[in-house]
């Protein structure tokens, strides 16, 4: 059965006391309804209806999804009228699922099942229980359990409003019965506006067939309106996948202390350490150790590395058996091949060493190859720009870098060589030599140290 998706995503969202409309505002570094659209995109819709209103260039240029259609709906008057918007474009076969764009932690789990429910009824609802209904619509139900309808919390009597079981909103429709059924809907109640929660009672009229599930979990169908609810939902959000990584085999120093920000991927037995931020699309492997305050973004950690505290790695991939840091910083294009060590307070980027090549500290590689068991010495660089074009550095397998070298690139060190420290190389050099740039070593007993100037 044919699956459409309708996401509610116009409202301003004047709490949030901000230009950027609400579902812009950010969830683990992702915006509230790119959530919304990704969870459901799981289930191959033949299409998902975005309806927007205020900020609606913004929204464009910053979502987005396959078989995306882009739904106006230029005065705000209410969720019914919202989805009347979609009507023109929606197919009168098949399933519509119904989300709000400031809904974002919404499961997959509880959205197929909501949907499997609607392939046997007219339209199945999604409601929670809460100690803190306030705000919500109550579900009514009879004495046999059935629903009969849902109350808005402002239209609601005394009775009504001791109910628990409130309504989230989410909703699977038959498609067809969203044509019959929107067209007439009302606007008589307290605000003026057209509900969608009125569908109940259209489908009660129409003897159709209402199914209902409750959710385990209310804070997964939490609305997002101000700042205060959107780091509340952050810190719920943070946690549940924390416990993801718990389930599967990862040790975590704390769960509370992770920050996790995109597509990420953890092998078991690896452990992390408080306060390590992942970012957009990260795979770390198995018997990993990443240390505190680490950053990973858009890299890729093979198994058995350890990451030391204090390192940032971007874009960047790092071998098997590997040691980075502590301090370092891994940039983008850096290729570490297995046994690659990399110390304190060293920055490499762009750059490709090979196994067991090492730089313990304190040195600059980039644009370069570093061949297999070299040794980088401290305070080695890599001068790879001469103020307008980037050069490359080729050094060979085997090469002793000594301290204090600089490599001007364009320039190839040879396999087996020996650079003494101190120098400064510009020329190629041949392979199993020991090359010495620095000046005999002299003492000039005349010499006077410069002296402060007085007054």
């Amino acid at each position: 059965m044919d699956l459409s998706v309708i996401i509610l995503a116009a409202g301003q969202g004047t709490r949030m006391k901000s230009k950027l409309p609400k579902v812009l505002h950010k969830l683990a570094a992702k915006p509230l309804v790119q959530h919304v659209i990704d969870t459901s995109s799981q289930l191959s819709p033949v299409k998902t209806h975005l309806i927007y209103g205020h900020g609606g260039d913004q929204v464009k240029q910053s979502i987005t999804g396959e078989n995306l259609a882009w739904v106006l709906q230029a005065e705000q008057l209410g969720t019914g009228h919202a989805v009347q918007q979609v009507l023109p474009n929606l197919t009168q076969e098949g399933v519509s699922l119904i989300l709000y764009g400031d809904v974002p932690c919404v499961k997959l789990e509880t959205i197929t099942d909501l949907v499997d429910m609607a392939k046997g009824n007219d339209i199945a609802l999604l409601s929670v229980l809460t100690d803190e209904p306030d705000g919500y619509g109550r579900i009514v139900r009879s004495d046999e359990g059935e629903v009969e309808a849902i109350v808005e919390h402002k239209d609601a009597t005394e009775d009504q409003l001791a109910i628990c079981e409130v309504n989230t909103g989410i909703m699977a429709v038959k498609s067809s019965r969203l044509h019959e059924w929107l067209p007439q809907l009302s606007n008589n109640n307290a605000q003026r506006e057209f509900y969608l929660t009125d569908l109940i009672e259209l489908a009660r009229k129409s003897q159709a067939t209402i199914g209902s599930k409750i959710g385990d979990d209310h804070m997964e169908v939490e609305g997002i309106n101000d700042r205060v609810q959107l780091a509340k939902m952050e810190s719920y959000y943070q946690h549940r996948l924390a416990m993801d990584l718990l389930i599967d085999g990862v040790t975590l120093a704390d769960p509370n202390r992770l920050d996790l920000r995109g597509d990420i991927t953890v092998g078991s037995d690896t452990f992390i350490d408080v306060n390590v931020i992942c970012e957009g699309k990260v795979t770390i492997g198995q018997n990993c150790h990443i240390g505190a305050q680490v950053i990973l973004r858009d890299c890729e950690i093979a198994d058995n590395v350890t990451i030391k505290d204090q390192t940032i790695i971007e874009g960047a991939t790092i071998g098997a058996h590997s040691s980075v840091g502590p301090f370092a910083r891994i940039r983008p294009g850096a290729k570490f091949d297995e046994d690659v060590h990399v110390g304190n307070f060293v920055e490499v980027k762009n750059a490709h060493l090979k196994s067991g090549a090492k730089a313990g500290h304190l040195s600059y590689l980039g644009d370069a190859t570093v061949g297999n068991r070299v040794n980088v010495g401290a305070g080695t660089i890599t001068c790879n720009y001469d103020g307008a074009n980037k050069h490359h550095t080729e050094i060979g397998d085997d090469v002793f870098v000594g301290s204090d070298t600089q490599l001007v690139a364009p320039v190839s060190i040879g396999k087996g060589v020996t650079i003494a420290a101190g120098a400064t190389i510009t020329k190629d050099v041949s392979d199993g030599v020991l090359v010495i740039s620095r000046v005999k070593q002299k003492e000039i007993s005349s010499w006077v140290r410069p002296q402060k100037n007085k007054g």
